[in-house]
């Protein structure tokens, strides 16, 4: 797995990135904004090789791939770079591929564009840069054109971005049939694709420079006299957009990965990410703006030109939402599309053999041990817990995979996210077993021996469970806040308190307790950790139910009497004690309950019948435009925990990667999981048992994902932190 650039990669943004922060500054944006076109930064762009990036090196060019051209679009798009750039660059291929000269366009003597249609059914067309472009690449019918438009068809006119767009009329232009047939009309097709991922990858540069901007303000910009970066109701929104964005991006990535490796997934996969891009530079420059308030609107601050190019590069295509629906159409329909010849990719999200062998081994070990009815009681929650699989699992080394001092094998980062996301496809997501892993940790690296003796080796052979006792009543996700008190007594302790959402208590054998022994230091600085049995006299348990049909626990300790051998780490060190286990911290997503929930609509859709039609809900294209939409959600979730998981296992930066996978995948969960329940809609309001159960399901699970495991709210203000730099965020 790589999420990096190469050396060389590397070396050509530094210098794209070096040369258009010297040449394309705010006051040449604005003094190009006459005609819409910077002559001497395209004579630069030029010089550096901008427009041979993707000519073959037969024909003149220096022969990179797709990959490489999308490095330097996103920092074309951060500079906001004017002129026709990604339709010159492939224009410039285009006629090298099918046997043209594209020096002139290389050289920057003439500016070449593209049109995005056929001509022979639109011969007006708006083109981009078509004010300024001489020269247009066109297909009419089975004919590719190079055409030569003189200046009385290209004249432009005023437009939202001020950025030479001019609707050219094509049929009067001096026509060269540079090749027809099949092939011609398929190295077109193949060209308008790679235009979409180019586009993509500007307008991901272009959203995050935005964003950028607006966090560096909200960081200096103080009202009620404080920094407006510190309210959540600044910080927040950017963080949400900072996940579009990067999502959007990563989705470029992944269709050029996918064309390289031939995956069926590739078209789709293009249309999502254009799509996907198009809409969160739009969200994020929106955004943006409103931090500036007032400001914002005028000319004086820049950031109204990002607002205005958002929408002006990808709507030279058309409406963005026919992008959904072309993904659609090649999801359910099977339509068929060329696609370009990228080249060389180093991004790679193979997860590897030991990965894969893993994935093998826990489907070998389900198929062999599960039966009708442990499945049926499968559940997302602790209430899907299994004893006899649990301690089959512990016997077979496969409950703790990655902690060998836990008798587990040791695996790495991307074999132990690998078997997860297995154990989790056959809807044994097994909570349980993941907070045991966590207190043996910590018991294997803080306990005393006889903790290690009594609770530890029944950890360890799957003989029991431990649950959290972090979270209290009132103090909602600030465990740090716990006011349960644990006082000396001789050589014991006495725990006296209420924990809340104890999860599992009812069926675990110990608590990890999380208690106050000084309230006279800062809140963090006075906890100490213990291991309670909870069949300990004065441990009262009562359920509590939720509407997602799960049990935890709201728990009473009064006058629990705990041994000290029995404490974790040193008294007043529960946070370092915490720590012990922090390299289980993997950055996973919720995309295989939104798998879960995409599956079971597709399969509602391909079997209920559209009302007042004789059709299923299948055929329609908004419905599969719809799906589509969530496929793009689950891709992007994938790539966040990728991505968080290679970082860790790397030891690369990670500003905030974990965060965001778990965080924008649950808002995404639950945002998909409400629309495709209202797809398939009223059966998908019934627990038939089947796909309407399941996505019935999934809709009220989902409103749990954005509370367990960290907020929405807090991930967001660590994400506007840690990867916007923002100040530290309070409501």
């Amino acid at each position: 797995m790589n999420f990096d650039l190469t050396s060389e990669q590397d070396m050509v943004r530094e210098t794209f990135a070096r040369f258009l922060d010297e040449n394309c500054t705010p006051q040449r944006l604005r003094a190009a904004e006459a005609s819409g076109f910077d002559a001497e930064l395209w004579q630069g762009l030029a010089e550096l090789g901008a427009f041979g990036l993707r000519v073959p090196e037969e024909a003149g060019g220096l022969g990179l791939g797709t990959f490489d051209a999308q490095v330097v679009m996103e920092e074309a798009g951060r500079t906001l770079a004017s002129g026709p750039l990604v339709e010159a660059i492939l224009a410039a291929r285009l006629i090298g591929l099918l046997g043209g000269d594209p020096s002139e366009i290389v050289a920057g003597t003439k500016i070449a564009s593209l049109a995005m249609h056929d001509m022979a059914d639109t011969p007006r067309q708006f083109i981009a840069g078509g004010a300024v472009a001489e020269l247009v690449v066109a297909r009419r019918g089975d004919d590719v054109l190079l055409l030569n438009v003189p200046a009385a068809a290209r004249q432009g006119e005023p437009n939202l971005a001020s950025n030479a767009l001019a609707q050219v009329d094509l049929a009067a232009a001096e026509a060269t049939v540079l090749a027809s047939g099949a092939e011609a009309v398929a190295h077109f097709a193949a060209t308008i694709e790679e235009w979409k991922l180019l586009t993509a990858s500007a307008l991901a540069g272009l959203g995050h420079q935005a964003l950028r901007m607006a966090s560096a303000y909200a960081s200096e910009r103080k009202q009620f006299g404080q920094l407006i970066g510190q309210f959540q109701a600044i910080s927040h929104p950017l963080a949400d957009c900072l996940c579009e964005v990067d999502g959007a991006k990563l989705l470029a990535w992944k269709a050029v990965r996918e064309i390289a490796d031939g995956s069926p997934d590739a078209a789709v996969n293009v249309s999502l990410a254009i799509w996907s891009a198009a809409d969160a530079a739009a969200k994020a420059v929106g955004q943006a703006m409103q931090t500036f308030g007032g400001y914002g609107l005028t000319t004086e601050y820049d950031i109204y030109l990002y607002v205005l190019r958002a929408k002006a590069w990808p709507l030279v295509w058309g409406d963005p939402a026919r992008w959904l629906e072309e993904a659609g159409r090649r999801r359910y329909d099977g339509e068929a599309v060329m696609l370009p010849d990228v080249g060389e990719c180093p991004i790679e999200f193979d997860i590897g053999e030991e990965a894969r062998a893993m994935i093998t081994e826990i489907d070998a070990f389900m198929d062999a041990n599960v039966t009708p009815e442990m499945r049926a009681k499968f559940h997302y929650s602790w209430e899907g817990h299994v004893p006899e699989l649990h301690k089959k699992m512990a016997e077979a080394k496969l409950l703790f995979l990655s902690s060998p001092e836990l008798g587990g094998r040791g695996v790495g980062p991307y074999a132990r996210s690998a078997a997860r996301g297995a154990l989790e496809r056959h809807g044994y997501s097994n909570p349980a077993a993941g907070v045991a892993e966590m207190v043996g940790l910590m018991i294997s690296r803080t306990g005393s021996d006889e903790v290690k003796r009594d609770v530890l080796s029944k950890i360890i052979a799957g003989e029991a469970l431990a649950s959290l006792g972090y979270s209290e009543p009132g103090a909602g996700s600030d465990v740090f806040a716990a006011q349960t008190k644990a006082t000396p007594d001789g050589n014991n302790w006495r725990i006296d308190g209420t924990k809340m959402f104890t999860s599992g208590a009812n069926i675990a054998d110990y608590v990890l307790m999380l208690t106050r022994t000084n309230p006279d230091v800062p809140k963090h600085k006075g906890l100490t950790m213990f291991i309670v049995p909870l069949q300990s006299e004065g441990v009262t348990i009562q359920p509590v139910y939720t509407f997602q049909d799960e049990r935890t626990n709201i728990t009473f300790y009064d006058n629990v009497k705990i041994p000290d051998t029995w404490r974790l780490g040193e008294v007043d060190g529960g946070v370092r004690t915490m720590s012990a286990a922090l390299e289980l911290e993997h950055g996973g997503s919720f995309s295989k309950p939104m798998h879960h929930a995409l599956h079971a609509a597709e399969e509602l859709c391909r079997d209920v019948t559209a009302p007042g039609s004789s059709g299923t809900l299948i055929a329609d294209t908004r419905i599969k435009a719809r799906l589509a939409k969530a496929l793009a959600n689950i891709w992007v979730a994938e790539l966040f925990e990728y991505r968080a998981t290679w970082a860790g296992a790397e030891k690369k930066p990670s500003p905030a990667y974990g965060p965001m996978a778990k965080m924008h995948s649950s808002e995404k969960f639950l945002e998909d999981a409400r629309d495709l329940l209202d797809i398939t809609a009223p059966l998908s309001l019934t627990k038939r048992e089947g796909a309407a159960a399941m996505l019935n399901q999934c809709y009220r699970h989902a409103h749990g994902t954005r509370i367990y495991g960290g907020t929405s709210q807090v991930h967001r203000s660590m994400i506007a932190e840690r990867a916007l730099g923002m100040p530290r965020s309070r409501g």
